[in-house]
């Protein structure tokens, strides 16, 4: 019991009736609103409240998170498989969400000998002070995951909220031709909750995308956990 477009959300709320023939419970289903480029404002009215956000639907932040949403779709994204990124993106818009792990540099070497080593490096600053968090993998993407994971005890102020996280999936989607495609990376992560979350990024580089996607995941488990700001000097 999807709904997708503007128009036809702001009937299923007035009259559910107008576009279900049952009621989503009666059959073990729920009502899911969709939030894409075919959104209206009704949709992410509908989604702040099941956040548990109180908004004047005549708020204009309600269009600023809308008119995102439009042009961040436009450029690859797509939350309609992302809900973590999306909760992320509009509660940072409405200035709920506080800065965590804020990514000074990474990078990432591939070496090939006898075997193909991949290695990354990743700074963080954290009431500033930089972290630094080396690690190896069998992939760029798996090296950047190793680097964050294996150094949880150096960020210490958000050790505990991480000891109990869990990648579970990760997915790339190439979104047109050629060497220079844009990437959609997709990831899905878990904690001792069992309760899993999507995250999604975008990028030519599909190391960035990647990241971009890893990133958000360990900010949201921050963000649900309600883990104290970064306190690094603006």
């Amino acid at each position: 019991f999807s709904h997708k477009g503007g128009l036809h959300v702001s009937a299923v709320q007035k009259d559910p009736k107008t576009y279900e023939h049952v009621d989503p419970k009666l059959v073990g289903n729920h009502r899911n609103i969709i939030v894409s480029n075919q959104a209206g404002r009704s949709n992410i009215l509908s989604r702040l409240e099941k956040y548990g956000v109180k908004i004047d639907s005549k708020d204009p932040k309600v269009q600023k998170i809308l008119d995102e949403v439009k042009d961040r779709e436009f450029s690859g994204y797509s939350y309609d498989g992302a809900d973590a990124s999306f909760e992320l993106l509009a509660n940072r818009l409405l200035g709920k969400v506080p800065e965590y792990l804020k990514v000074k540099s990474y990078n990432v070497s591939v070496a090939k000998s006898d075997t193909i080593k991949t290695k990354a490096n990743v700074v963080f600053l954290i009431d500033g002070k930089n972290i630094e968090c080396n690690g190896e993998g069998n992939g760029p993407v798996n090296a950047l995951d190793n680097a964050i994971r294996s150094n949880f005890k150096k960020v210490e102020k958000y050790y505990n909220f991480f000891a109990d996280l869990k990648l579970l999936d990760y997915k790339v989607r190439i979104l047109n031709t050629g060497t220079e495609a844009t990437t959609r990376v997709l990831i899905e992560s878990s904690d001792k909750t069992g309760v899993s979350w999507f995250t999604v990024g975008v990028s030519p580089n599909i190391i960035e995308a990647s990241f971009k996607a890893l990133i958000d995941s360990l900010d949201y488990k921050l963000y649900k956990e309600k883990a104290p700001a970064n306190l690094n000097e603006k």
